[in-house]
């Protein structure tokens, strides 16, 4: 079978790779991306072969609408070309809208309900739906999916993210090796369901600079701006990091994890390593790991000083064994494909 796939963000990319690899050993794959910064190098460190047409549209509506108009047209031929049986993405508009054009039919996954624009613009025209259990349905049937085309499976997608095997990508001389590693992730500042509330992780990161000024406290920005705004800010303070790195790697030498809620906040919770959310993006993933004592969740920028102080005086033991057992208990959403996309082929 020829399948095309479009993966348009990091946390895309690494929970595709897995399932790419399984795929082109029986089928032809066609894996396009977009010049967005942490795609296009991560792919390199991963090793994936990616077909990049377009560009990241930034902040701006305007400019979002601009860049999908032009990756949509740039993607036609290329598709058409290739002529696809299957289209595999994470509900991409580009991919649902040229899918649909052509009569391809189009199997999706999607944690976040909250991506309105994007939701709105891809599951009315997508055959098939794939979701983690803990989302209701309803909260995707209200865009105009019909609840017969939604599959859920027992995962979390960055469970499937930290059961993939590692690669050495960077080294980390930049940790002084003496000193415990706080690691910050900023919210994705330039996605359409995200409020302007830049300023909460300056304030933040502030707090944690005043109190831990003998720990590495890393800072892992998402954009080239973000990153230039943090180093001005900081200065020698905070390692902000200006490279793409595979985050997992750097989690491994993470004492505490303040994230913003999403993917990575995931991560670092499945892979034992004490996490705080400052829930910038209130979704259903989160609240799951913060019920289940995975992630402490904390907005005060004093509290979680507090909290970071705790965990480092804590022996963790019984967080690290219940992320263990809570990670091990997963299925492989991969199935679910498979028995979709057969369930499509039958009809």
């Amino acid at each position: 079978m020829k399948i095309w796939l479009d993966i348009l963000t990091p946390k895309q990319l690494l929970f595709f790779e897995p399932m790419i690899r399984k795929l082109q050993k029986n089928n032809k794959l066609l894996c396009t991306s977009r010049n967005y910064r942490e795609v296009v190098k991560l792919a390199k460190i991963r090793g994936i072969n990616l077909v990049f047409v377009g560009k990241h549209g930034g902040s701006d509506k305007i400019s979002k609408l601009d860049a999908s108009l032009t990756r949509m047209y740039r993607l036609l031929s290329i598709v058409r070309k290739f002529k696809p049986e299957l289209t595999v993405s994470f509900c991409s508009p580009e991919a649902s809208r040229i899918s649909y054009g052509l009569g391809v039919r189009h199997i999706a996954f999607c944690d976040s309900p909250h991506a309105d624009a994007v939701m709105r613009l891809s599951l009315p025209i997508i055959q098939r739906l794939l979701i983690p259990w803990i989302i209701p349905k309803k909260e995707f049937t209200k865009y105009g999916i019909s609840e017969e085309k939604i599959s859920s499976y027992k995962a979390i997608d960055a469970a499937v993210i930290v059961k993939e095997r590692s690669k050495n990508d960077s080294n980390y001389n930049f940790l002084l090796k003496k000193k415990k590693t706080i690691l910050i992730r900023p919210e994705e500042s330039e996605a359409a369901y995200v409020s302007d509330n830049k300023n909460r992780i300056i304030k933040i990161i502030r707090e944690i600079t005043k109190e831990f000024q003998n720990y590495n406290i890393v800072v892992l920005g998402r954009y080239l701006p973000q990153i230039s705004q943090l180093k001005h800010k900081f200065g020698s303070n905070v390692i902000v990091l200006d490279r793409v790195i595979d985050g997992k790697n750097l989690l491994k030498f993470t004492d505490v994890f303040i994230g913003s809620g999403g993917t990575m906040t995931a991560e670092a919770a499945l892979m034992g390593v004490p996490t705080i959310s400052y829930h910038a993006v209130p979704n259903y993933i989160e609240q799951y790991l913060v019920k289940n004592g995975l992630v402490k969740r904390e907005e005060n920028p004093q509290k979680i000083v507090f909290l970071v102080k705790k965990i480092l005086k804590s022996n963790n033991k019984k967080f690290r064994n219940r992320a263990k057992k809570i990670l091990n208990s997963m299925e492989d959403p991969f199935s679910k494909l498979i028995i979709n996309i057969k369930t499509l082929s039958i009809k």
